[in-house]
């Protein structure tokens, strides 16, 4: 590949990197990396994989722009609101850089269609932000053969390692080695629970688009073998070393998993919600019971900056507050509770059920995300 005159303009500090120069730029020119979500980390790592010139960029996001996006999402504004993120990051970075290639995959990754999304990249760097995902994109790379950026962040801390980098032909740790199972449901509240100072995961996305770089390109050591943390409160920073576990499923001494699993199952989402055994209303039903007139009551048990920013129109009892406040919730009428995606919601529906003998309470399933989805307004 040759460099037009432009890009030896836009490339000209690259190019006078005495560990760089022109042979990493071209590295960067030929490859292919595959970036899952253009949320808050995925902003800055898009930014700047595009600015640096990589090649092709995927991205992968079944997501569309909401408002509370914007206050860490710097790669979207105003105007992207209700459009999908991979079409929005799209134009914002084709914009930065028209020399590049974007390939978009406007779907949520799942077990389906996680490896043949990922074959065809070079380089994967993970941007989302729940232990399914982190699971199935670890797990979707180490049977493809395919180095991970891993990067995380939470309230005021943020985390970013290099996972299955393979150097003199043996493969180096992975997630699985980091952590071998993961937190008891609802342990670790994400970041629509428990909040993110918005600038984190733009100093985390753009760690992740370093060690990218440094992948492609050859120039310095990566994070592979390492987890670096950096808490922004205290602006302190810590590396921990990380060694391969023998009983590593993947990559142990006898591997047992040979193909992607069921990655809800996995992490105890799936049997958490079977244990409390509680009635469930769709979204479409629950539509359908607001254009009727069914008489109802709608509790919503989210915080109330989540409740502020959106809402079903529901009263508001934070699901802390649900055993104190149980003389506002009815036991003459259906009562839906609801939350983001249903998990909180079932916590909450445990409570009324197992401590205060509800027998009438509907777990509104996938939350108000389910009702965006299946057309209601919010």
């Amino acid at each position: 590949m040759v460099f037009t005159p432009s890009e030896l303009l836009r490339y000209d500090r690259h190019f006078k990197l005495p560990q760089f120069g022109m042979k990493a730029q071209q590295r960067l020119k030929e490859a292919r990396v595959l970036v899952i979500g253009a949320g808050g980390l995925g902003s800055p790592l898009l930014q700047y994989l595009a600015a640096a010139g990589v090649g092709v960029i995927g991205i992968v996001d079944g997501d569309a722009v909401d408002r509370s996006n914007l206050q860490r999402q710097v790669l979207f504004d105003e105007n992207d609101i209700g459009q999908p993120k991979t079409t929005a990051a799209a134009n914002h970075l084709q914009a930065l850089n028209p020399h590049i290639e974007m390939e978009l995959h406007p779907v949520f990754l799942t077990r389906d269609n996680a490896i043949d999304i990922i074959r065809s990249y070079d380089v994967v760097a993970d941007g989302s932000d729940n232990f399914p995902t982190r699971y199935l994109v670890n797990d979707a790379c180490v049977l493809a053969g395919k180095p991970l950026v891993y990067g995380a962040v939470s309230q005021f801390e943020g985390q970013v390692s290099v996972f299955n980098f393979i150097q003199d032909g043996a493969a180096g740790p992975n997630y699985r080695d980091l952590f071998p199972t993961p937190p008891p449901p609802g342990s670790i509240p994400d970041c629509s629970e428990g909040g993110v100072l918005g600038v984190l995961p733009g100093i985390i996305g753009s760690m992740q688009a370093l060690e990218v770089l440094k992948i492609i390109s050859g120039a310095g050591k990566t994070l592979s073998g390492y987890l670096f943390v950096f808490d922004a409160l205290n602006f302190e920073t810590r590396r921990f070393r990380i060694r391969g576990r023998e009983d590593n499923p993947l990559s142990g001494n006898a591997p047992t998993i040979t193909e992607l699993i069921d990655y809800e199952a996995f992490c105890g989402l799936d049997e958490t919600l079977k244990e409390y055994n509680f009635k469930e209303i769709a979204a479409h039903e629950f539509l359908e019971w607001q254009q009727s007139g069914k008489p109802f009551q709608l509790i919503d048990v989210r915080e109330p900056n989540e409740y502020s920013e959106h809402n079903l129109a529901g009263e508001l009892i934070p699901l802390a507050d649900i055993p104190f406040q149980t003389d506002r919730i009815s036991r003459s009428m259906p009562v839906v509770v609801h939350c983001r995606s249903g998990a909180r919601s079932a916590q909450a529906i445990a409570i009324l059920e197992e401590r205060f003998g509800f027998e009438n309470v509907y777990n509104l399933k996938g939350g108000i995300q389910a009702v965006e989805n299946a057309g209601g307004n919010s």
